[in-house]
């Protein structure tokens, strides 16, 4: 990949890479008042506190910044491989990204990314950069904060995180709940990691271990064959069969009621049946923000347990996704695969 590579003339003793994959954060108006992408390059000229941070900066950008809601399997290897490629450079990286589908770039960086034992943050803004009441300053003067916060030489975060309102939360227990406020992303089922007011105050209880002994290693092999089937009341026969019965289709994340209640009706349960007598795997998920599946709870959700569907406990939507292309990926036993989706890999669930 032919990215550009801009040194901000900063000093001190921690470096943190700042990879900017495009999203509202660099935006600014033209003549016209469209919003254009702007050079990542000057960011200093938008932001000059920057310079006095005390760490030393480097910005990596995409060639063409991309739109989360262009986001793919590439665009994460992308921002993986260039980790990997400078991990040994830098004490800490900050991903600049799309706040539409960065819960899904948070959620599959934190299992690509064997290993990890430096901070990895995605942020991005709201607003744009170019816009008077933006929050692009806010959010990446604090990321690269948290980034850069070390103890005895060694760094507070060791994991991939989401950096947004103040707030530093786990990237695989995070959503994007609103889309017109600056308090964009929650994490319900999980602390947050750290809040960042007159000071950084880390909940050190909820953060992942540092490793001396980690290696990064990239687990690249994602599989797309996933389908998602959320279910809702009056749903048609054939909007069901047509995902759980796709030739190509490997997994299914099931969206569920409440605690991961189902329709009980015959013709639906027997389409599920079949789907993991075919060889797919079906992942319970609620619908619900906050809570968690108990599958057998409830009359409505005990079959589930009898034809196989695994319960994603308290998983969001988009961690699941993500997980299972990565299993699916990088696994071909069945009970294996069974077994991973169902326990945590990374902190994802309970």
């Amino acid at each position: 990949m032919n990215y550009k590579i801009v040194n901000i003339h900063s000093s001190g003793n921690r470096s943190i890479l700042i990879i900017y994959t495009g999203g509202t954060f660099g935006m600014v108006q033209d003549e016209s008042g469209a919003l254009i992408p702007f050079n990542f390059g000057r960011v200093v000229e938008r932001v000059p506190v920057l310079k006095n941070l005390g760490i030393k900066l480097t910005v990596i950008s995409f060639p063409i910044p991309i739109d989360s809601s262009n986001i793919g399997i590439q665009d994460w290897k992308n921002m993986a491989y260039i980790i990997e490629e400078n991990y040994a450079q830098y004490d800490g990286f900050v991903i600049l990204h799309g706040t539409d589908t960065m819960a899904y770039s948070s959620s599959v960086l934190s299992y690509m990314l064997k290993g990890l034992n430096k901070p990895v943050i995605l942020t991005g803004a709201q607003i744009p950069i170019g816009s008077l009441r933006s929050d692009a300053r806010e959010n990446l003067i604090g990321a690269l904060e948290v980034a850069s916060t070390e103890q005895k030489g060694i760094p507070r975060i060791s994991e991939v995180c989401l950096y947004f309102n103040y707030k530093l939360l786990k990237g695989n227990r995070v959503q994007k709940l609103r889309s017109s406020t600056f308090a964009a992303f929650e994490s319900e089922n999980y602390p947050a990691l750290a809040e960042v007011g007159i000071e950084i105050k880390f909940n050190d209880s909820v953060l992942k271990k540092y490793d001396p002994e980690a290696n990064l290693k990239v687990l690249a092999a994602l599989d797309p064959n996933v389908s998602l089937l959320k279910l809702f009341p009056g749903i048609p026969k054939h909007l069901v069969f047509a995902v759980l019965s796709d030739s190509k289709t490997k997994g299914v994340v099931l969206e569920t009621f409440g605690s991961g209640n189902t329709m009980k009706f015959e013709w639906f349960i027997n389409a599920l049946k079949e789907a993991t007598e075919q060889g797919k795997y079906i992942l319970n998920v609620s619908q619900c923000v906050g809570g968690e599946v108990q599958q057998g709870k409830y009359e409505t959700s005990r079959m589930l347990n009898e034809i196989g569907i695994l319960s994603g406990n308290n998983i969001t939507t988009e961690a699941a996704i993500t997980k299972m292309m990565l299993v699916l990926g990088t696994q071909t036993n069945k009970d294996k695969i069974r077994s991973i989706l169902a326990s945590p890999i990374a902190g994802e669930m309970d």
